[in-house]
C-alpha cells in the first residue's frame, strides 16, 4: 500500500521560506510522478509542482514564478518542495500525491493521482 506523509508546514512571514517534505512508502516509485497540490479555504485544489521520480524532470504551476523548487531523494524515498519568497496568497493546505502512470502532460491534473497524503498547512502572514 502506498503511503505519503507530508511535513514541514508552519507559519512564516511574507518573503520567508519553508521546505516541505513528503515521505513515501509502499513500493518503488521509479515509474511514478510525484506532485504537490494546494488548497486554500473556499478554493479549488491547484497544481503546484510535479517531478518524475526516475529522472527528476519537473513541472511547475504558472504562479510559482521560480520561487519553488521540487526535488527528490531516491535513497530516502522522500520528495521536497523548497518554497522561497512566500506570499500571503501561498497560504493553503499542501498535499503530496503519487501518480503511478508516470510523468506526462497530465501531471497538472489532480485526477491523475491515485494516492494522497493528509496535507500540511502553510500559513504566510506577518
Amino acid at each position: 500500500e502506498v503511503q505519503l506523509v507530508e511535513s514541514g508546514g508552519g507559519l512564516v512571514q511574507p518573503g520567508g521560506s519553508l521546505r516541505l517534505s513528503c515521505a513515501a512508502s509502499g513500493f518503488g516509485f521509479d515509474d511514478y510522478a510525484i506532485g504537490w497540490f494546494r488548497q486554500a479555504p473556499g478554493k479549488e485544489r491547484e497544481f503546484v509542482a510535479a517531478i518524475n521520480w526516475r529522472n527528476s524532470n519537473a513541472a511547475y504551476g504558472d504562479y510559482v514564478e521560480g520561487r519553488f523548487t521540487i526535488s527528490r531523494d531516491r535513497a530516502k524515498n522522500t520528495m521536497y518542495l523548497q518554497m522561497n519568497s512566500l506570499k500571503p496568497e501561498d497560504t493553503a493546505l499542501y498535499y503530496c500525491a503519487a501518480d503511478p502512470d508516470g510523468f506526462g502532460p497530465w501531471v497538472e491534473s489532480s485526477d491523475a493521482y491515485d494516492y494522497w497524503g493528509q496535507g500540511t498547512q502553510v500559513t504566510v502572514a506577518s
